[in-house]
């Protein structure tokens, strides 16, 4: 017996394709960003930080996320190279838990996906210094203007403090909402390979 032919999703014996059964039905019943995923970060005395962003990509090699390297998150993900997410589908009364080192996307990657983005996504993220002081929100308006008369005609570059950055998962866990709490609650552990699947008390 398999998750595919009873429905539960307790048997599972891969996160992967589970996680990808998970996201098709949320994407089909959530009416808000069914990708919207908080990721936590540490800095470098430990202090954690934790924000919402938009997971564009996953595999069995990890899960993908965008991002100005000079920005808060940014920082702290060179830094301490390690970081958590956390997907909550509230219309499914389900979430999904990882953790796991980060390394960079390659440039090929980061390229194809910021071409894919509109073109005012695009000029926003040379014109945004994420993170830091904003006197006004003239000066941002000002700096958005600036950029979209710099590239006014033609392919806009992906500027290089502009990347994206992969969890690749030590655990990955899955979590479902039941009656008076008693949830169900299943953790893959990365061992060699593979996973080593392990279900919770609630």
């Amino acid at each position: 017996m398999n998750a595919l032919t009873t429905g539960d999703f307790t048997e599972s014996e891969e996160p992967f394709a589970l996680f990808q059964a998970w996201m098709k039905e949320a994407e089909a019943s959530e009416p808000n960003d069914p990708n919207a995923m908080a990721l936590a970060t540490v800095d470098e005395t430990g202090l954690p930080n934790v924000r919402m962003v938009l997971l564009k990509g996953f595999d069995e090699n990890g899960f993908v996320f965008y991002t100005n390297t000079e920005s808060n998150k940014g920082r702290e993900l060179l830094g301490q190279q390690k970081a958590a997410l956390v997907l909550h589908w509230k219309s499914l009364r389900r979430q999904v838990r990882a953790r796991g080192p980060v390394t960079l996307v390659s440039d090929a990657e980061a390229d194809a996906y910021f071409q894919s983005r509109p073109r005012d996504s695009r000029i926003g993220a040379w014109a945004s210094q994420q993170s830091r002081p904003l006197e006004s929100r003239f000066a941002l308006e000002k700096a958005v203007a600036l950029n979209t008369a710099r590239y006014a005609v033609g392919e806009i570059p992906r500027p290089p403090h502009w990347t994206g950055f992969r969890i690749a998962p030590v655990s990955i866990e899955f979590w479902q909402d039941k009656p008076f709490r008693l949830h169900d609650r299943v953790v893959f552990s990365r061992e060699g390979d593979g996973w080593r699947k392990v279900r919770l008390y609630p």
